[in-house]
């Protein structure tokens, strides 16, 4: 079965997408991943999301028009990828999160914009969506939902390993000898570095290229502490956080408490630095020997050196060698989540959620002519071996 996997993650900058077509046999699920590809919002649409975003005040006519916007937008780039790839039988879009309401430790609703009805009508395959909620509803975080995808990958190894994700949000999943895991947000990875690039103008692209801005300055070393403070940090897994807490608003006022000026490139360099002290923190904790790093912040080398720094006698290698290109990753994990639906499997991991228990997730959405599942798969599979076909 082919499943085409999309996802707008925490940067909110485009549309990552991976065609993944799967083949299950015995305990194992093989997955030959077809194509990947990255659709940048247009400036206009990206200005409008990023101004209906926590601590900003929205109305209910622009989350109407931006469901409908960002709804077309994924439709455009869905097509796009089966005119490149081919046909596939299902899409499993997460669309983008505008919010995710976190209280007193325990996650209550979430909100991802994209109308999946677009999907569906522009390609005629069904669509899954509206990912997050199910698990929300038996008393999970919503998140992180790599979690599936992550425990398949790293199924395998006498010794506790970590996948470590650096998007917006930093989050892990710790894969235990047995097989157990744990998975939570840590904080922040990009989300507070990309806020102050765009508010200050750094760069026109809205993030620290290659980390060159952070490798221009130096740690001020009064603000980490004050930044190290956050409580968040010090909450016990299962947990979970977003834009709702660390956005550009939350930079200033811990600047305004320390009572410091600092130029931008010492400001962003010292946020790159939070990222690496809060990811090693969580790290060292969890005892992993190998960290498996994927997303938007592999792509500094300030953070990954900085993590080889004060992580010795721990390898941080790239998803890539897993077969999930660091870029692509999370978009392959909803293609993967998408099939368990589809087969009437959970796909959330409770003891990653909090979850009582896993559930089937996902709302579908009908393609052209009537709706036909595959037979239910009674037992999932326990592996995950990916290989890029592209």
């Amino acid at each position: 079965m082919r499943i085409l996997g999309m996802i707008s993650g925490t940067s909110h900058d485009g549309i990552d997408a991976a065609v993944v077509d799967f083949q299950h046999q015995g305990t194992a699920l093989l997955g030959s991943v077809v194509h990947t590809q990255s659709t940048p919002y247009t400036a206009t649409l990206r200005a409008r999301l990023e101004g209906a975003l926590p601590p900003a005040r929205t109305t209910m006519s622009e989350v109407c028009e931006l469901d409908t916007l960002i709804g077309q937008a994924f439709a455009r780039a869905a097509v796009a990828a089966i005119d490149t790839a081919g046909p596939v039988d299902a899409i499993c879009s997460h669309g983008q999160t505008v919010y995710h309401w976190i209280q007193g430790g325990s996650a209550f609703g979430t909100l991802q914009l994209g109308q999946p009805a677009w999907l569906a009508e522009a390609t005629g395959v069904p669509v899954i969506s509206d990912l997050r909620i199910r698990d929300i509803t038996a008393g999970g975080q919503g998140a992180p939902l790599v979690a599936l995808l992550d425990q398949m990958l790293l199924a395998t190894g006498n010794f506790t390993r970590a996948a470590l994700n650096l998007g917006g949000i930093s989050n892990v999943t710790v894969v235990a000898p047995d097989g157990t895991i744990v998975a939570y947000d840590i904080g922040p990875a990009n989300a507070l570095i990309d806020a102050v690039v765009t508010d200050r103008g750094l760069d026109p692209v809205g993030y620290d290229r290659d980390g060159l801005i952070a490798a221009a300055g130096r740690i001020c070393e009064p603000l980490l502490r004050k930044l190290l403070e956050e409580p968040y940090y010090r909450l016990p897994p299962p947990k979970s956080t977003g834009k709702e807490l660390f956005h550009g608003g939350y930079v200033q006022d811990a600047l305004d408490a320390v009572g410091i000026t600092i130029d931008d490139a010492d400001l962003v360099a010292t946020l790159t630095e939070l990222t690496v002290q809060t990811v090693a923190a969580e790290v060292r904790a969890s005892g992993s020997a190998t960290v498996v790093a994927s997303g938007g912040g592999c792509r500094n080398p300030v953070i990954l050196e900085g993590l080889r720094r004060v992580l010795p006698g721990v390898s941080v290698i790239l998803s890539d060698e897993l077969g999930a290109p660091v870029d692509d990753k999370e978009a392959i994990a909803f293609a993967l989540i998408g099939w368990y639906t589809m087969h009437g499997l959970p796909a959330s991991v409770a003891t990653g959620t909090g979850a009582r228990e896993g559930r089937v997730l996902g709302t579908i959405t009908p393609g052209a002519g009537a709706l036909r599942l595959p037979e239910p798969v009674p037992e999932p599979p326990t592996s995950l071996i990916l290989t890029a076909n592209r």
